[in-house]
């Protein structure tokens, strides 16, 4: 036999005994093994199957993990777990998750696990599956967020999955997405036609997304066809248009959001210092004190958020409607017509209330939970959010102020009310007792206060000094709109709010209060009793 032969014959019996590379993929147990190779295209192999075998949740945490450096194998031959796979989560976890059961190891030294290697083309890869992930799942919301994921791709496989999906689709919303991510891909592929990449833009024009501006500014400063390019102006144009609008409906909300705060605040003065005369001092006390209530009642049922808060309301009502009721039979009721030793008395009686308050509950301030009810936002489109906790401040300012005017014009005690701001003798004249009409008028607009704090500790912390930032506003709400008239108090507490967040962009939020302070003592020289002046004794004297 000659030598050639005899290599040939050894080449044949090497390739018969040594074992094929097995590529193919069809368990997990072939899985782990694959990624512990060394063969970059039996771990593209391995991607396919995992995603195209495995459902959404099981395979997206694994990808993920192995992007991000968190996958490992156990490396221990001695072990049941040797060359088994781990997601251990950061560079100092403890705790080693099994990715395809509920086992879990103890991380107790770092060198019995070796990290899953990954270079850049399978990053690549990695990333288009976690982009594409979800396409096919049967829940709506799983294919619109992978949708989302997709926009501003143009890798070619990736725009067959979407064009293929887009065919089946059945969602409006997903349809929307998946129409936008294949215009985005045109719009910047410079093999397209002219007329092809100009549909496009005008396509991208439509949508508010923050993709679309990054791609006509993208588009903007290259040389391109002279139509093309007044399409990207265009375009350009009408988002920036876009943007300015849903600016301006977000300032308006804010404004709206701050003027329900300001009138909440204010209601309640509206009504102590209308009918009453009483500059009081203590009213932001009073609005710290329901505020604290909502505290209290959290730590009772800390278990009940959303049942906690509600219940604040009536308590915070109760308690800080006996606690104005006590003031004005304790101290108030000898002051009457003497408005400086009644504006010192107050003063005297809100650092008392927060002394008492720091020393019940301590200087430090207590943060009260938001319900998930109130937590997020409303998303009306991608350039407009509004956030729960707004929403529902605004909402509740206009139940608060509907049951004042309801008390106020169709209970016995409205009548009383109105009847003593109006003419105080006559009232009494005919029959009606003063002194407890003050009380219970005292009570109400307290309770009220207490309940503007209920709706406050969900914008702010809630400390012993919260009621300082409210009590100048609140004069300024009740001044401006006309002493103890609540549609005054309304009008003016939504204007002043409106104004002060217009003023905001230009002149910052300082200068800004400065200029609305400026606004009312101007507008107060000119029309002293306010936006909606009303007979009584306070507007007389």
């Amino acid at each position: 036999m000659t030598p050639l032969m005899k290599l040939v014959k050894a080449l044949i019996v090497f390739l018969l005994c040594t074992p094929m590379a097995f590529a193919s993929v069809s368990s997990t147990d072939d899985f782990d093994r694959v990624l512990l190779g060394k063969n970059n295209k039996d771990k593209e192999t391995a991607i396919e199957w995992l995603v195209a075998n495995q459902p959404t949740e099981k395979a997206k945490p694994i990808l993920r993990a192995w992007l991000e450096g968190d996958l490992f194998y156990y490396k221990d031959k001695k072990s049941e777990a040797y060359q088994k796979l781990y997601i251990i989560a950061g560079r100092n976890g403890k705790q080693a998750d099994s990715i395809w059961d509920a086992e879990q190891l103890t991380v107790s030294r770092s060198r019995d696990f070796g990290k899953v290697r990954v270079n850049n083309k399978l990053r690549s890869m990695i990333r288009m599956q976690l982009a594409s992930l979800g396409l096919n799942s049967p829940d709506p919301a799983v294919r619109l967020q992978a949708a989302n994921g997709l926009l501003g791709q143009t890798d070619d496989e990736i725009l067959e999955r979407i064009t293929a999906q887009l065919s089946v689709e059945q969602d409006p919303q997903v349809q929307d997405r998946l129409q936008l991510a294949l215009a985005v891909s045109k719009a910047v592929d410079s093999s397209e036609s002219t007329q092809a990449r100009i549909a496009a833009v005008e396509t991208l024009s439509e949508y508010k997304q923050a993709i679309v501006l990054q791609t006509l500014n993208r588009l903007q400063p290259q040389a391109l066809d002279p139509e093309l390019s007044a399409a990207v102006e265009k375009g350009l144009d009408k988002y920036h248009q876009s943007q300015r609008f849903y600016s301006g409906v977000e300032t308006v909300f804010f404004g709206l959001s701050l003027g329900s705060v300001l009138v909440l605040a204010g209601i309640g003065l509206a009504i102590t210092f209308g009918v009453m005369g009483v500059i009081n001092m203590a009213h932001g006390e009073l609005i710290m004190i329901g505020a604290y209530t909502t505290y209290v009642m959290q730590q009772l049922f800390p278990q009940q958020i959303g049942v906690a808060l509600i219940l604040s309301i009536p308590m915070a009502f109760i308690i800080s409607g006996l606690v104005g009721i006590a003031i004005e039979r304790s101290v108030i009721r000898h002051l009457y017509g003497r408005p400086l030793e009644t504006l010192l008395a107050t003063f005297g009686i809100s650092l008392i209330l927060q002394q008492a308050v720091r020393s019940i509950f301590s200087p430090l301030n207590r943060s009260v939970s938001t319900p998930d009810w109130m937590a997020g936002a409303w998303e009306l489109n991608p350039m407009l959010s509004l956030t729960y906790n707004r929403l529902y401040i605004i909402l509740f300012c206009a139940l608060v102020f509907i049951a004042m005017v309801m008390v106020l014009k169709k209970t016995p005690l409205g009548l009383q009310v109105r009847a003593v701001s109006q003419n105080r003798a006559m009232a009494r004249a005919m029959g009606i007792r003063s002194e407890r009409v003050d009380a219970l008028t005292f009570g109400l607009g307290s309770g009220v206060a207490g309940v503007a704090g209920v709706a406050l500790s969900q914008l702010t912390n809630v400390g012993p000094n919260m009621g300082q930032a409210y009590i100048i506003d609140s004069f300024m709400v009740v001044v401006f709109g006309g002493v103890g008239n609540l549609w005054g108090t309304l009008v003016a507490g939504l204007g002043l709010g409106l104004f002060n967040k217009l003023l905001e962009p230009w002149a910052g939020a300082v200068l800004a209060k400065i200029l609305m302070l400026v606004f009312i003592i101007l507008f107060i020289q000119k029309r002293p009793r306010g936006l909606f002046p009303q007979r009584g004794r306070a507007a007389e004297s």
